[in-house]
C-alpha cells in the first residue's frame, strides 16, 4: 500500500490525479473501520491532514463555506449558533474522541444513509464543492449521494468544502439507536425552518438508501402553519409525522424493523418539528 502525503491542496489534486484509486484520509474514522475489519484494502492512502485549507471555514453574505476536515467538535464549537442543526447532529456523534478527529467532509465522502451529519445538510440544501487538477464544480447534496455508500466524485476529485446558509428559523436534529452516542442510527431526522423564506426542510436519515427529503410533509406544514401568529397545532405535527413515515422506504436489519422504524420516524418528525418551531 502506498501512502500518500501533500502538504498543500495543489499537491493533493495532483495526487489524486495521478493516483485515482488513492483513497482521502483524515480522521479515519470511517475508513481506518473499513480497513481493520478487511472491508477495504485500497492500493494507496491519500492523507489529507496537512492541508490547512481544508480545516478553515468563512461566512459570505448569510451562507458558510466550510472546509472539508472541519471537525464535528468544531461544528458544534464555533457553528453552533448560526448552524444550530448541523451541531446538534454532530453531538450525536460517536465519542469525543471520535468527534475530535471525525470530519462532516469525511461523512460526506462515505455517502452513508446513516450519516449522521447528512440530515441537516440536505434539510438546508446544502452545496458540495468538489475539486480536480481539472477544475472546480459544486453540486447540490440531493445530486451529490447517490446510493448507500455512492456518490458522484470523479476518481480524480476531492470534496473541498460545502457550502449552506445560515438559520433563518428554528432547526433540530434527532435520531433513535440503543443509547444516545457511539451507535448507528436506528433511524433519524433534521428539520429546518426559514421564516423568512415561510418554508421548512427535512430529512429522513437510516430509513432509505440514502438520506431522503419528505418532500410532501414540508409542503403540507407549510401550507398548514400559521406563520404570522407562530402557533401550531397538535394536529398539524401529527399529520406531519405520518407524511414523514410515509417518505421513508426503510429495510428489515439488525438494528431494526422496517416497521419499527416508520413509526419511530413518525414521533421523531413531530417532536422535532415542534421543538425547532418554538426555538
Amino acid at each position: 500500500m502506498e501512502f500518500l502525503q501533500p502538504a498543500s491542496w495543489d499537491e493533493a489534486l495532483e495526487a489524486k490525479a495521478a493516483h485515482p484509486e488513492a483513497l482521502p484520509l483524515w480522521g479515519g474514522t470511517d475508513v481506518m473501520v473499513e480497513m481493520n475489519f478487511g472491508r477495504a484494502r485500497p492500493e494507496a492512502i491519500l492523507d489529507l491532514t496537512r492541508i490547512d485549507e481544508l480545516t478553515r471555514w468563512d461566512r459570505d453574505n448569510g451562507s458558510f463555506r466550510i472546509g472539508a476536515g472541519v471537525t464535528y467538535t468544531r461544528a458544534i464549537d464555533e457553528l453552533g449558533a448560526e448552524l444550530p442543526g448541523l451541531a446538534i447532529a454532530s453531538r450525536t456523534v460517536g465519542s469525543p474522541q471520535i468527534r475530535n478527529r471525525g470530519t462532516i467532509g469525511g461523512n460526506l465522502g462515505s455517502s452513508s444513509p446513516a450519516g449522521d451529519a447528512l440530515p441537516p445538510l440536505y434539510a438546508s440544501n446544502a452545496v458540495i464543492e468538489v475539486a480536480s487538477s481539472r477544475g472546480e464544480r459544486r453540486i447540490g447534496i440531493e445530486e451529490f449521494i447517490t446510493g448507500p455508500k455512492r456518490n458522484v466524485l470523479e476518481p480524480d476529485e476531492l470534496i473541498a468544502a460545502f457550502h449552506m446558509p445560515a438559520a433563518r428559523g428554528g432547526q433540530q436534529f434527532a435520531k433513535i439507536g440503543t443509547r444516545n452516542a457511539m451507535v448507528i442510527a436506528v433511524c433519524s431526522f433534521a428539520v429546518s425552518i426559514d421564516r423568512d423564506a415561510k418554508t421548512v426542510g427535512t430529512c429522513i436519515g437510516s430509513a432509505a438508501p440514502t438520506p431522503r427529503r419528505a418532500r410532501e410533509a414540508e409542503e403540507f406544514v407549510t401550507q398548514a402553519v400559521d406563520w404570522d401568529t407562530g402557533e401550531i397545532e397538535s394536529t398539524v405535527l401529527e399529520r406531519f409525522g405520518q407524511l414523514v413515515a410515509q417518505a421513508a422506504s426503510p429495510i428489515d436489519d439488525q438494528r431494526g424493523t422496517a416497521g419499527y422504524r416508520r413509526h419511530a420516524l413518525a414521533v421523531l418528525a413531530k417532536r422535532s418539528l415542534k421543538w425547532a418551531w418554538s426555538t
